[in-house]
């Protein structure tokens, strides 16, 4: 008996200890793609002035790293012809406009020329319905036990409305997101919901609701459902290849990632009673 014990228990620790051996796996790395992070964002009482774009690149899986581009020209105009310039941070790949001047229904374009190559997007900024007021609801989620947050609104009744809508949870690195359109509740009042099962007492929620473009709505359904709602940002390179808005003008099928994207945002805080 004390002999096969014995060698069971040396079989076991060969196979674990053969489990343990690094694999080395060669996956295929695809040319590095320009990615564009253009959202001009304005924030409900503030000037909107000043707004900023990322320029990054892809690069391999194991990359813990982002390269950043330096050195790109980068402007947006307005129907009137009004060039708004973004100017680098050095050697941050981030370029910053402080004169950018927002309007709403405005048709902006974004030209990004980076080694060469022109990169154009064009956009309206849409205007969105400020939050009205928040509500907690204790019973909440699917047990009925989970706290709750909603954010009211009273949608627009003349137009058709489409809306993101952001989720910021104290003690969460990530932020939530997801879309709605006014499809079923146009002129209605309506409202976005906290999906957080872990809120509790004392918590702090940032919401921020986004007005977008159609184009934008269909952009980001597609995003979140391939990453979930727990995208990090929308305005980040994307986990998969999902084109934007952005068209590279000198070779289309060599399209940038990211969108440029115009909203009027209104933002909330509440504290978890």
């Amino acid at each position: 008996m004390k002999k096969t014990t014995l060698l069971i228990v040396l079989f076991i620790l060969a196979f674990f200890s053969s489990c343990e051996e690094v694999v080395d796996v060669d996956l295929d790395t695809a040319a590095p793609k320009l990615v564009i992070e253009a959202a001009i964002n304005w924030q409900k009482g503030t000037t909107g002035k000043q707004q900023t774009i990322k320029l990054t690149t892809t690069t391999g899986y194991f990359q813990n790293v982002i390269p950043t581009v330096s050195g790109a020209t980068v402007f947006i105009k307005n129907s009137q012809n009004e060039q708004f310039n973004f100017t680098e941070v050095p050697k941050t790949g981030r370029y910053v406009c402080n004169n950018f001047k927002p309007v709403i229904d405005e048709i902006y374009t974004l030209t990004v020329i980076n080694k060469g190559t022109t990169y154009n997007a064009t956009e309206t900024l849409k205007s969105v319905a400020p939050i009205s007021r928040i509500e907690q609801n204790n019973e909440g989620g699917i047990t009925g036990k989970d706290i709750e947050i909603r954010a009211f609104y009273n949608d627009p009744a003349d137009a058709d409305n489409f809306y993101l809508y952001k989720y910021v949870y104290s003690g969460k690195i990530t932020s939530t997101y997801y879309v709605s359109e006014d499809k079923f509740f146009q002129g209605n009042e309506y409202f976005s919901k906290s999906d957080d099962d872990e809120l509790k007492i004392g918590d702090e929620v940032e919401v921020t609701h986004y007005g977008i473009s159609k184009q934008y709505y269909n952009y980001m359904s597609i995003l979140v459902s391939i990453a979930g709602s727990n995208v990090g940002g929308p305005f980040q390179s994307p986990p998969a290849t999902v084109k934007g808005n952005i068209i590279n003008t000198n070779d289309k099928a060599n399209y940038p990632l990211g969108y440029f994207s115009l909203s009027e945002t209104d933002l909330k805080k509440y504290k978890i009673q």
